[in-house]
Protein backbone atom coordinates (compact mmCIF):
# COMPACT_ATOMS: atom_id res chain seq x y z
CA UNK A 1 0.00 0.00 0.00
CA UNK A 2 2.83 2.39 0.87
CA UNK A 3 4.53 1.53 -2.44
CA UNK A 4 1.34 2.29 -4.40
CA UNK A 5 0.76 5.61 -2.60
CA UNK A 6 4.41 6.52 -3.09
CA UNK A 7 4.11 5.93 -6.83
CA UNK A 8 0.93 8.01 -7.01
CA UNK A 9 2.39 10.90 -5.01
CA UNK A 10 5.63 10.92 -7.00
CA UNK A 11 3.65 11.09 -10.24
CA UNK A 12 1.43 13.87 -8.87
CA UNK A 13 4.44 15.84 -7.66
CA UNK A 14 6.06 15.51 -11.09
CA UNK A 15 3.00 17.19 -12.64
CA UNK A 16 3.17 20.07 -10.14
CA UNK A 17 6.91 20.53 -10.48
CA UNK A 18 6.74 20.43 -14.27
CA UNK A 19 4.01 23.10 -14.18
CA UNK A 20 6.23 25.30 -12.01
CA UNK A 21 9.17 24.88 -14.39
CA UNK A 22 6.97 25.76 -17.36
CA UNK A 23 5.87 29.01 -15.76
CA UNK A 24 9.43 29.73 -14.69
CA UNK A 25 10.37 29.46 -18.36
CA UNK A 26 7.51 31.80 -19.26
CA UNK A 27 9.04 34.36 -16.89
CA UNK A 28 12.40 34.10 -18.67
CA UNK A 29 10.94 34.13 -22.17
CA UNK A 30 8.75 37.15 -21.36
CA UNK A 31 11.72 39.18 -20.18
CA UNK A 32 13.74 38.09 -23.22
CA UNK A 33 10.92 38.98 -25.61
CA UNK A 34 10.39 42.41 -24.06
CA UNK A 35 14.12 43.14 -24.11
CA UNK A 36 14.34 42.02 -27.74
CA UNK A 37 11.55 44.40 -28.72
CA UNK A 38 12.88 47.34 -26.71
CA UNK A 39 16.39 46.88 -28.14
CA UNK A 40 15.16 47.49 -31.70
CA UNK A 41 16.50 50.78 -33.12
CA UNK A 42 14.21 53.68 -32.16
CA UNK A 43 14.71 55.40 -35.52
CA UNK A 44 13.10 52.38 -37.20
CA UNK A 45 10.47 51.33 -34.67
CA UNK A 46 8.72 54.06 -32.64
CA UNK A 47 8.31 53.64 -28.89
CA UNK A 48 4.52 53.41 -29.20
CA UNK A 49 4.84 50.44 -31.57
CA UNK A 50 7.19 48.68 -29.15
CA UNK A 51 4.72 49.38 -26.35
CA UNK A 52 1.86 47.91 -28.39
CA UNK A 53 3.79 44.67 -28.98
CA UNK A 54 4.72 44.27 -25.32
CA UNK A 55 1.16 45.10 -24.25
CA UNK A 56 -0.10 42.35 -26.55
CA UNK A 57 2.32 39.95 -24.91
CA UNK A 58 0.92 40.89 -21.50
CA UNK A 59 -2.58 40.23 -22.81
CA UNK A 60 -1.42 36.76 -23.91
CA UNK A 61 0.07 36.10 -20.49
CA UNK A 62 -3.07 37.10 -18.59
CA UNK A 63 -5.31 35.23 -21.02
CA UNK A 64 -3.25 32.07 -20.53
CA UNK A 65 -3.52 32.46 -16.78
CA UNK A 66 -7.31 32.59 -16.96
CA UNK A 67 -7.47 29.63 -19.35
CA UNK A 68 -5.43 27.60 -16.86
CA UNK A 69 -7.88 28.55 -14.09
CA UNK A 70 -10.96 27.24 -15.91
CA UNK A 71 -12.62 24.40 -14.04
CA UNK A 72 -12.43 20.85 -15.35
CA UNK A 73 -14.84 18.09 -14.37
CA UNK A 74 -12.07 16.00 -12.80
CA UNK A 75 -10.77 18.87 -10.66
CA UNK A 76 -11.90 19.77 -7.16
CA UNK A 77 -13.68 22.97 -8.25
CA UNK A 78 -11.88 24.89 -5.54
CA UNK A 79 -11.91 28.56 -6.66
CA UNK A 80 -15.59 29.22 -5.99
CA UNK A 81 -16.65 26.56 -3.55
CA UNK A 82 -13.83 26.24 -1.04
CA UNK A 83 -11.46 29.21 -1.29
CA UNK A 84 -13.59 32.03 0.08
CA UNK A 85 -10.83 32.88 2.55
CA UNK A 86 -8.86 34.52 -0.30
CA UNK A 87 -11.16 37.30 -1.56
CA UNK A 88 -8.58 38.67 -4.02
CA UNK A 89 -8.45 35.39 -5.89
CA UNK A 90 -12.24 35.01 -5.88
CA UNK A 91 -12.67 38.53 -7.29
CA UNK A 92 -10.20 37.83 -10.11
CA UNK A 93 -11.97 34.55 -10.83
CA UNK A 94 -15.40 36.17 -11.09
CA UNK A 95 -14.24 39.25 -13.04
CA UNK A 96 -12.95 37.01 -15.80
CA UNK A 97 -10.32 37.30 -18.49
CA UNK A 98 -11.50 40.31 -20.51
CA UNK A 99 -11.47 42.70 -17.54
CA UNK A 100 -7.71 42.19 -17.34
CA UNK A 101 -6.68 42.02 -20.99
CA UNK A 102 -8.84 44.80 -22.45
CA UNK A 103 -6.35 47.42 -21.30
CA UNK A 104 -3.54 45.74 -23.24
CA UNK A 105 -5.13 45.17 -26.64
CA UNK A 106 -7.08 47.39 -28.99
CA UNK A 107 -10.85 47.16 -29.14
CA UNK A 108 -10.61 45.84 -32.70
CA UNK A 109 -8.28 43.01 -31.71
CA UNK A 110 -10.36 42.19 -28.65
CA UNK A 111 -13.51 41.94 -30.77
CA UNK A 112 -11.79 39.67 -33.30
CA UNK A 113 -10.67 37.15 -30.67
CA UNK A 114 -13.50 37.36 -28.17
CA UNK A 115 -15.49 34.41 -29.51
CA UNK A 116 -12.57 32.13 -30.39
CA UNK A 117 -11.95 28.89 -28.52
CA UNK A 118 -8.30 29.57 -27.69
CA UNK A 119 -7.68 33.26 -27.04
CA UNK A 120 -3.98 32.95 -26.05
CA UNK A 121 -3.20 31.23 -29.38
CA UNK A 122 -5.06 33.94 -31.28
CA UNK A 123 -3.03 36.65 -29.54
CA UNK A 124 0.23 34.94 -30.46
CA UNK A 125 -0.99 34.62 -34.05
CA UNK A 126 -1.74 38.36 -34.17
CA UNK A 127 1.67 39.05 -32.64
CA UNK A 128 3.36 36.96 -35.31
CA UNK A 129 1.45 38.71 -38.12
CA UNK A 130 2.31 42.14 -36.74
CA UNK A 131 6.01 41.32 -36.60
CA UNK A 132 5.81 40.08 -40.19
CA UNK A 133 4.24 43.39 -41.24
CA UNK A 134 7.04 45.32 -39.53
CA UNK A 135 9.56 43.36 -41.60
CA UNK A 136 7.63 44.04 -44.82
CA UNK A 137 7.65 47.75 -44.01
CA UNK A 138 11.41 47.64 -43.48
CA UNK A 139 11.16 48.58 -39.79
CA UNK A 140 12.98 45.45 -38.59
CA UNK A 141 15.60 43.30 -40.27
CA UNK A 142 15.13 39.71 -41.43
CA UNK A 143 17.36 38.55 -38.60
CA UNK A 144 15.26 40.33 -35.96
CA UNK A 145 12.08 38.95 -37.48
CA UNK A 146 13.41 35.38 -37.29
CA UNK A 147 14.59 35.93 -33.71
CA UNK A 148 11.23 37.32 -32.58
CA UNK A 149 9.39 34.50 -34.33
CA UNK A 150 11.58 32.00 -32.48
CA UNK A 151 10.65 33.62 -29.19
CA UNK A 152 6.96 33.43 -30.10
CA UNK A 153 7.51 29.77 -30.96
CA UNK A 154 8.91 29.22 -27.47
CA UNK A 155 5.80 30.86 -26.00
CA UNK A 156 3.60 28.53 -28.06
CA UNK A 157 5.61 25.61 -26.67
CA UNK A 158 5.16 26.70 -23.06
CA UNK A 159 1.46 27.31 -23.64
CA UNK A 160 1.07 23.83 -25.13
CA UNK A 161 2.91 22.24 -22.22
CA UNK A 162 0.65 24.03 -19.74
CA UNK A 163 -2.42 22.93 -21.69
CA UNK A 164 -1.18 19.33 -21.68
CA UNK A 165 -1.11 19.26 -17.87
CA UNK A 166 -4.39 21.17 -17.58
CA UNK A 167 -6.40 19.21 -20.15
CA UNK A 168 -5.14 15.69 -19.44
CA UNK A 169 -6.00 14.44 -15.96
CA UNK A 170 -3.92 12.13 -13.84
CA UNK A 171 -4.93 8.61 -15.03
CA UNK A 172 -8.15 7.75 -13.22
CA UNK A 173 -7.21 4.10 -12.79
CA UNK A 174 -4.42 5.13 -10.42
CA UNK A 175 -6.51 7.67 -8.54
CA UNK A 176 -9.68 5.60 -8.08
CA UNK A 177 -7.93 2.25 -7.57
CA UNK A 178 -5.61 3.77 -4.98
CA UNK A 179 -8.57 5.18 -3.06
CA UNK A 180 -10.43 1.85 -2.95
CA UNK A 181 -7.31 -0.06 -1.96
CA UNK A 182 -6.77 2.43 0.84
CA UNK A 183 -10.31 1.87 2.09
CA UNK A 184 -9.84 -1.91 2.14
CA UNK A 185 -6.40 -1.70 3.73
CA UNK A 186 -7.58 0.70 6.45
CA UNK A 187 -10.61 -1.49 7.20
CA UNK A 188 -8.26 -4.41 7.91
CA UNK A 189 -5.76 -2.46 10.05
CA UNK A 190 -7.65 -2.95 13.39
CA UNK A 191 -7.67 -6.73 12.87
CA UNK A 192 -3.94 -6.68 12.24
CA UNK A 193 -3.28 -4.77 15.48
CA UNK A 194 -5.76 -6.59 17.70
CA UNK A 195 -3.59 -9.66 18.29
CA UNK A 196 -0.53 -7.51 19.06
CA UNK A 197 -2.19 -5.50 21.82
CA UNK A 198 -4.15 -8.44 23.20
CA UNK A 199 -0.97 -10.48 23.87
CA UNK A 200 0.90 -7.58 25.44
CA UNK A 201 1.14 -7.48 29.25
CA UNK A 202 1.62 -3.72 29.28
CA UNK A 203 -0.81 -2.62 26.59
CA UNK A 204 -4.42 -3.64 26.38
CA UNK A 205 -6.36 -4.52 23.24
CA UNK A 206 -8.54 -1.41 23.54
CA UNK A 207 -5.50 0.61 22.39
CA UNK A 208 -6.19 -0.90 18.97
CA UNK A 209 -8.73 1.89 18.46
CA UNK A 210 -6.49 4.98 18.79
CA UNK A 211 -3.49 3.34 17.10
CA UNK A 212 -5.64 2.18 14.19
CA UNK A 213 -7.07 5.68 13.88
CA UNK A 214 -3.57 7.20 13.71
CA UNK A 215 -2.38 4.76 11.03
CA UNK A 216 -5.57 5.20 8.98
CA UNK A 217 -5.24 8.99 9.23
CA UNK A 218 -1.64 8.83 7.97
CA UNK A 219 -2.55 6.75 4.92
CA UNK A 220 -5.54 8.90 4.02
CA UNK A 221 -3.48 12.07 4.51
CA UNK A 222 -0.81 10.81 2.10
CA UNK A 223 -3.54 9.85 -0.38
CA UNK A 224 -5.11 13.33 -0.16
CA UNK A 225 -1.74 15.02 -0.66
CA UNK A 226 -1.28 13.13 -3.90
CA UNK A 227 -4.87 13.77 -4.94
CA UNK A 228 -4.58 17.54 -4.53
CA UNK A 229 -1.21 17.66 -6.30
CA UNK A 230 -2.56 16.15 -9.53
CA UNK A 231 -3.99 19.41 -10.89
CA UNK A 232 -1.49 22.24 -10.31
CA UNK A 233 -3.57 24.96 -12.00
CA UNK A 234 -6.96 24.56 -10.31
CA UNK A 235 -6.28 27.19 -7.64
CA UNK A 236 -5.72 24.98 -4.62
CA UNK A 237 -3.83 26.07 -1.55
CA UNK A 238 -0.55 24.47 -2.65
CA UNK A 239 -0.92 24.81 -6.43
CA UNK A 240 1.43 26.75 -8.70
CA UNK A 241 0.75 30.46 -7.97
CA UNK A 242 0.34 31.48 -11.61
CA UNK A 243 -1.53 34.67 -10.71
CA UNK A 244 1.43 35.93 -8.68
CA UNK A 245 3.88 34.82 -11.37
CA UNK A 246 1.87 36.60 -14.07
CA UNK A 247 1.68 39.76 -11.92
CA UNK A 248 5.46 39.69 -11.38
CA UNK A 249 6.02 39.48 -15.15
CA UNK A 250 3.51 42.28 -15.69
CA UNK A 251 5.39 44.50 -13.24
CA UNK A 252 8.76 43.71 -14.83
CA UNK A 253 7.62 44.51 -18.35
CA UNK A 254 5.79 47.71 -17.38
CA UNK A 255 8.89 48.90 -15.54
CA UNK A 256 10.91 48.19 -18.69
CA UNK A 257 8.46 50.44 -20.54
CA UNK A 258 8.89 53.08 -17.79
CA UNK A 259 5.14 53.16 -17.19
CA UNK A 260 3.71 55.17 -14.32
CA UNK A 261 0.68 53.08 -13.38
CA UNK A 262 2.26 49.81 -12.33
CA UNK A 263 0.17 47.31 -10.35
CA UNK A 264 1.40 46.06 -7.00
CA UNK A 265 2.33 42.42 -6.37
CA UNK A 266 -0.47 40.24 -5.07
CA UNK A 267 -0.59 40.22 -1.29
CA UNK A 268 -0.46 36.98 0.65
CA UNK A 269 -4.01 36.36 1.93
CA UNK A 270 -4.34 34.08 4.97
CA UNK A 271 -1.06 32.42 4.04
CA UNK A 272 -2.16 31.83 0.45
CA UNK A 273 -0.13 33.01 -2.56
CA UNK A 274 -2.48 33.11 -5.52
Amino acid sequence: MAFFLGFKNNSSYDRTWEARKIWGSIVNESRTFATAVLSLPSQNLPKEEKKRIIYRHLAWLLALKHVMRKEKTWEHNLPVKKLNFIPGFIKEYYDGMFVEIEKYVSEEELTSIKNTSNIPSQLLKIQSYEIGKLNEQGLISDYKQVWLHELIGHLFTHQGMSERIKNFPFPRQYASTGLWITYIFCALIPFGLLDIFEQSRVLHYWLTIPFSAIIIWIFFLVDRIGDYSENPFEGGYNDVPISSIARAIEIDLLEMLEEENIPKPYAIENGFLM
